[in-house]
């Protein structure tokens, strides 16, 4: 790789360990399962069948269909006991010390992703998310800010806001989707796959993967072979 000057992280299942900050609202209300509606919306918007709006406004249907008044604090106590991916930490506090620019650009839950933002202290952030009423109820989805299937969109902007050249930006992300984070001359990393479809469109695509789940795996795949030190 050329030199590296940022690197853009998905959040969900690639910072933190958990599959998806959407998905662990479902497991709280318990509608993951209800009636198989789901999964089913789930692979309609994995296959571009409906748009990130329409997959929002039925997630939220779905909880209210539980809990009528979502408080903002109710999503927030659904990442009760949700980790930061192993060397995580480590990672990013070492790119930074290096000067390599850090962000996070996940289409998960801005309040999730924004504390995950704010704990690891990298350089800028951007995630999708609700709006509130004045008394912090859920009224709605707020219109989209990171989309799933074209994230590079959003690494795009982060390039041109900062005056980086393509050539020296590294993504890394789960996902089948995440893939679209790869823009002009910019390098990708699969990282713990999150489903069978996801390490297959890496494979497909040439890009280096990492199956395991200690985020210091990725060092030789940014650092030509360089191990990274635990002493660091």
């Amino acid at each position: 790789m050329d030199r590296t000057i940022a690197v853009v992280f998905d959040c969900d299942g690639v910072l933190t360990d958990n599959g998806s900050s959407w998905q662990n609202i479902h497991t709280k209300f318990g509608t993951d399962s209800k009636d198989g509606s789901h999964k089913k919306t789930l692979e309609m918007f994995l296959d571009g069948k409906i748009t990130e709006e329409e997959f929002v406004e039925h997630d939220i249907r779905l909880w209210k269909s539980v809990k009528s008044d979502i408080h903002r604090d109710d999503i927030m106590r659904c990442y009760s006991g949700v980790g930061l991916m192993d060397g995580a930490r480590d990672v990013v506090e070492e790119l930074q010390n290096r000067g390599i620019y850090v962000a996070i650009v996940s289409s998960g839950v801005d309040l999730f992703v924004g504390a995950i933002a704010n704990m690891l202290k990298v350089d800028d952030w951007a995630a999708n998310g609700f709006e509130w009423d004045e008394d912090g109820f859920l009224e709605r989805g707020l219109p989209t800010r990171v989309y799933s299937h074209n994230k590079g969109l959003m690494v795009d902007k982060l390039a041109r806001i900062n005056g980086f050249d393509t050539s020296g930006i590294v993504s890394i992300g789960d996902s089948s989707t995440d893939l679209s984070m790869k823009i002009g001359e910019s390098s990708f990393i699969g990282f713990n796959p999150a489903r069978e479809r996801a390490l297959n469109s890496f494979l497909e695509s040439g890009v280096p993967v990492v199956e395991s789940k200690d985020l210091r795996d990725i060092w030789p795949h940014i650092f030509n072979g360089e191990e990274f030190s635990r002493t660091n």
